[in-house]
Formats: C-alpha cells, sequence, structure tokens
C-alpha cells in the first residue's frame, strides 16, 4: 500500500520566492512546522536543520521551514540565523489545516490553538514518506536527515 499523496499548497516564502509543492515533484522534500520565529525551541530546530543543510541538498532534499509567521518576520528569523534555506508563511493555515498541526495546547495555563510542532517527509513521487508529530527538538533534524538518506 502506497503512502498518501502529501497534501500540495502555494504559499509565500521568504526571497520572494512562492513555494507550490507541486513543482518540486523529482526531489525530496522536507517540510517542518513550528510555532513561531524567534522562540527557543523553534530557533534550536531551524539553527540544526540549518547545520545540516549541506548534507539533506547531498541527498537530494529540499527543506522548507514553515509557521504562521509574517514574510517579514520570517526574512529577519531567516537573516539573523543566516539560513540557507527559505521560510514559508502560513498566516491563514492553508498548509497547517492540510497537514492537520494545529492543536489546542495549553500555555500558561490557558488553552491556546496553536501548530504542534511536526515534520513530514516527502518523497520524489510527492507522497508522505514519514511524518513526526510533537516533535521533541534535541537530535530531531538529525533523525530526519537519516530517514532522508535511507529513501
Amino acid at each position: 500500500m502506497s503512502s498518501p499523496l502529501a497534501p500540495d499548497f502555494s504559499l509565500s516564502a521568504t526571497a520572494g520566492q512562492t513555494v507550490s509543492l507541486g513543482t518540486l515533484r523529482g526531489r525530496k522534500v522536507v517540510l517542518y512546522f513550528y510555532p513561531k520565529d524567534n522562540t527557543p525551541g523553534c530557533t534550536n530546530e531551524t539553527k540544526d536543520f540549518g547545520a545540516h543543510h549541506a548534507a539533506f541538498a547531498a541527498a537530494g532534499c529540499d527543506v522548507f521551514g514553515i509557521s504562521r509567521d509574517s514574510i517579514k518576520s520570517h526574512e529577519n528569523f531567516k537573516a539573523k540565523l543566516e539560513l540557507p534555506f527559505e521560510l514559508i508563511s502560513d498566516p491563514d493555515e492553508i498548509a497547517c489545516e492540510a497537514y492537520g498541526v494545529m492543536k489546542m495546547k495549553n500555555m500558561y495555563g490557558k488553552q491556546v490553538r496553536g501548530v504542534e510542532r511536526s515534520t513530514f517527509v516527502i518523497d520524489a513521487e510527492g507522497r508522505i514518506a514519514r511524518e513526526w508529530r510533537g516533535v521533541k527538538v534535541p537530535g530531531h533534524a538529525e533523525e530526519v536527515l537519516a530517514f532522508v538518506q535511507s529513501l
């Protein structure tokens, strides 16, 4: 049984790009959804993916971070971390909803709706090869890289 096709989307990203999943067929793609730019866990996760970018590229894989932050916020975050890949802005939760990453979370005793830290590896045929939900940051980028290299 083959895995499901990854939901397609077309959203604005840093460097003036529009990322459409359909145009990336033939390459592997890592989409990691994270709650917010410039927060400790998201900063560490993004730095880890940045540190392994050359290895992802060598494996024929594009990496994209995605959150509800604005392009302006993403541009600043990308510059601050000197990222070698683009960040996708999803303020209307189009991709977040398609991938089912919006969850109710407890924040300082209040219920808030937010992005559950999740990562999806999409194979060259555009199918979801593997997903991680409720990600813990330490070692995650390395685990995703090892999986991508095994494809």
